[in-house]
């Protein structure tokens, strides 16, 4: 008789535990889609490399984001321009299962630019991805404090400490109307 009670309990604690563990994945899952849907559209702003060889080098950069249908991560694509020269520039993450966030950023390892190995959203304003080519290891993190504004900061681990590399304050400059005033 126990025996049965037990299993009755046990099987109606599965029945209740596993939709609300479901549950629980997708509140887990909404903050990344809040700030991956934030960053839809059209971006435009200063950056400077804050050190290294080219230290002090400033740039203007132009980049559109884009969210990938039926999944969870994001596109930055587009360039920056310094005096006459443009370069390409793009990030591109996707949530892969259990092995978290994984991506390129300016082509990957392969190309010009490092892996995105891993990360996190910190919440609906933060993400923080690792970043990785050979022995370098670092940082892209991009906030979005607000709907119109957005900062991405590159570092690297230099002596077990990061060091910034590269910031850019982007500005929405798409056609979105925000606020009560409505176009003429």
């Amino acid at each position: 008789m126990r025996s049965v009670i037990l299993s009755c309990v046990l099987s109606s604690a599965v029945a209740i535990a596993a939709p609300l563990g479901l549950v629980a994945k997708a509140f887990a899952a909404e903050p990344d889609k809040q700030f991956f849907h934030s960053i839809e559209g059209t971006w435009a702003g200063p950056g400077e490399i804050i050190a290294g060889k080219y230290k002090n080098t400033k740039f203007t950069c132009n980049f559109v984001g884009s969210t990938p249908d039926g999944r969870v991560g994001m596109t930055l694509d587009g360039g920056c321009r310094v005096g006459m020269f443009t370069q390409k520039m793009s990030a591109t993450v996707e949530r892969k299962g259990r092995d978290g966030y994984r991506g390129s950023f300016m082509g990957g390892s392969t190309g010009d630019g490092m892996d995105i190995v891993g990360g996190n959203v910190v919440d609906p304003q933060k993400v923080v991805f690792t970043i990785n080519r050979k022995q370098l290891n670092g940082v892209m993190q991009a906030r979005v404090p607000d709907d119109n504004s957005m900062t991405v900061t590159i570092a690297v681990r230099v002596n077990n400490q990061l060091v910034p590399v590269v910031g850019m304050s982007l500005k929405r400059i798409d056609s979105l109307e925000v606020g009560a005033i409505a176009k003429n």
